[in-house]
């Protein structure tokens, strides 16, 4: 395993025991609903949390498969600026990119992120793969304890989504464009809660979100021609 890896699996330490809680509350709620098999391989392939408690909470509230995979789509539709911003950093033909690509995970954008902005492919493996690690294994003990646990709501662990959520947040927001874009998409998730569909004020504010991607000019460049204009 090279140092870089280390390095991201090193990073996601923090995370790891959030993601397992997380993981653990999934196998409580979807083992009665999906079987305790079905809820692990789940968590083993998709890898996403919010589309795999939005697809769990259609089918228990009577849906069927194809209400909750777009349920599931709606809620992954936030990877798609994710997508756009960590593409640079991925090698080698575009079949291979989009495997790399599903290792792209929300807390990714902090810790594989590099001093100059850009990311490290190898820092979103290492810390996806221990994440990962955590993820599933608390997902088959939820199974396996899911009997004798009361609501999972009782400890609290459905305030660790927005407290996780938030966290990242706050490392993100340190250029005006990023200020821009997360008040622009927190108005629009906001005003559109009431009026449209579930999902779709998601979908409009990862949308929206595209603006953040955009490299804002580093203060010393811009500074440049006032410095030239000084010195003639």
């Amino acid at each position: 395993m090279s140092a870089t890896l280390r390095a991201g699996a090193r990073r996601a330490l923090p995370v790891v025991p959030a993601t397992f809680a997380l993981g653990v509350s999934f196998g409580v709620l979807a083992g009665p609903v999906i079987g305790g098999v079905a809820a692990v391989v789940m968590s083993a392939i998709v890898f996403a949390g919010g589309a795999q408690f939005a697809a769990v909470a259609v089918l228990a509230g009577g849906g069927g498969a194809f209400a909750a995979t777009g349920a599931g789509l709606l809620m992954n539709a936030r990877f798609l600026p994710m997508g756009f911003g960590f593409a640079p950093a991925f090698r080698g033909r575009r079949l291979w990119r989009a495997v790399q690509g599903q290792a792209i995970v929300d807390a990714g954008l902090v810790l594989a992120r590099k001093d100059d902005g850009t990311y490290d492919r190898k820092l979103l493996f290492g810390s996806t793969a221990f994440q990962g690690v955590g993820w599933v294994s608390g997902t088959a003990l939820g199974v396996l304890v899911g009997n004798t646990l009361p609501d999972p709501d009782v400890f609290g662990i459905d305030a660790i989504f927005p407290a996780f959520y938030i966290a990242l947040l706050g490392g993100e927001l340190r250029g005006t464009r990023a200020r821009i874009a997360a008040l622009l998409a927190v108005g629009i998730v906001l005003a559109g809660a009431s009026v449209l569909p579930p999902g779709v004020p998601v979908i409009a504010a990862s949308a929206v979100a595209l603006i953040g991607l955009i490299p804002e000019r580093e203060r010393d460049e811009a500074s440049e021609p006032e410095k030239e204009k000084a010195t003639k």
